[in-house]
């Protein structure tokens, strides 16, 4: 007999999680956090019906990394959210995992004590805690569903979804999305393509039959529903922004010929502002000047902010990272933050409650 095997050969451990419901055990959706969640998961399928004439607002780190900053920040919005309520929904970005193009940090679960020793338990346990403290607080909040088995841990919290750029075109994100509970929105592909958006919310919105693990951990097929509620984010690509009035023009043409819905969100960050976060405010600025011209398509905007300006480098000591300061993709700060939504608040108050369904 020889020692030869055929499997696993590049495999160093594989180490055992604790369940999906073993974590919702230690730390409950209850009480004013579940109606908090439920409630804004209607407001938004509302805002998309055009039962709400609202704009939702996705606003927040583009990543998290210090659960610290992330309650000042959330305490933040929570009064802001508060001042523009009857204008516009704000939804606070709550992102944990980051897809890296090659390689790099890979967000909060992954590696939560960002020193390469990939405690995914441990972040699975601070990020289930800090979304517990955000909803309690009365705060919606939004993710990017990446990874397939963390959302059996955390969606039950969250409101509003996104599929990123990079897996829109994924058939394993597609049939995740059809069964997430919350609405979801499919960015434009990395060239800035739409048709992998149209694809995918044709492909989200019928049941669909994969594998998946379920509360208690077994490995299982789940059977969906198909996911009444996506939608597409302009974020623009290589090609170049597509935020503009044209573009969004041009988008609502490619969305009625695929039979889809026409709700369009603009993200103001990424492509549409050239990785500029100083850009941000002007793109939301061009949006608030197209509804009040007349359109009809735009239903939310997203927006990448922290407490302070612009990103820094992971450093080797981590006591050298400066508070409220992205580790990932630039953001605006909190002032500049505060002060383009309370002027789109201000220059929309009387405008959305007459737009029509396109």
């Amino acid at each position: 007999m020889t020692d030869l095997k055929a499997d696993d050969l590049n495999i160093e451990a594989i180490e055992t999680l604790m369940t999906p419901k073993a974590l919702k055990a230690q730390m409950p959706l209850e009480g004013s956090a579940l109606e908090s969640v439920r409630s804004a998961r209607q407001t938004i399928f509302n805002i998309l019906d055009r039962k709400d004439p609202r704009l939702f607002v996705v606003v927040g780190p583009c990543s998290i990394h210090d659960p610290e900053a992330a309650l000042d920040y959330a305490a933040r919005l929570k009064k802001l959210a508060e001042e523009v309520q009857d204008t516009l929904y704000i939804v606070m970005r709550v992102y944990f995992e980051k897809p890296r193009t090659s390689v790099g940090w890979k967000g909060l679960i992954n590696d939560p004590f960002m020193d390469d020793t990939f405690q995914i338990e441990e972040g699975l346990k601070l990020g289930r805690k800090l979304l517990l403290d955000i909803v309690s607080m009365g705060l919606p909040a939004s993710t990017e569903a990446l990874d397939p088995i963390s959302p059996q841990y955390l969606q039950d919290l969250i409101a509003w979804s996104a599929i990123g750029a990079r897996t829109t075109e994924s058939q394993t994100h597609r049939e995740m999305s059809s069964g997430l509970s919350s609405a979801v929105g499919f960015k434009n592909g990395t060239d800035g393509g739409l048709m992998v958006a149209v694809n995918a919310m044709q492909s989200v919105s019928h049941p669909h039959r994969f594998l998946g693990i379920s509360k208690g951990g077994q490995v299982a097929v789940v059977r969906t529903k198909g996911n009444p509620y996506a939608h597409v984010v302009l974020r623009g690509g290589s090609a170049g922004p597509n935020y503009d009035s044209v573009h969004v023009a041009q988008a609502e043409e490619e969305l009625r010929k695929g039979g889809v819905s026409t709700n369009i969100m603009i993200d103001c960050s990424h492509a549409n502002s050239n990785k500029d976060p100083s850009i941000q405010s002007l793109v939301l600025k061009d949006v608030t000047h197209q509804i009040l011209e007349g359109n009809q398509s735009i239903i939310g905007v997203m927006l990448e902010s922290n407490i302070n300006f612009g990103n820094q480098k992971i450093p080797a000591d981590l006591k050298e990272l400066k508070y409220g300061v992205s580790v990932t993709d630039a953001c605006i700060d909190w002032a500049e933050t505060e002060r383009s939504i309370k002027e789109m608040a201000a220059k929309l108050k009387d405008v959305l409650p007459q737009r029509q369904t396109p």
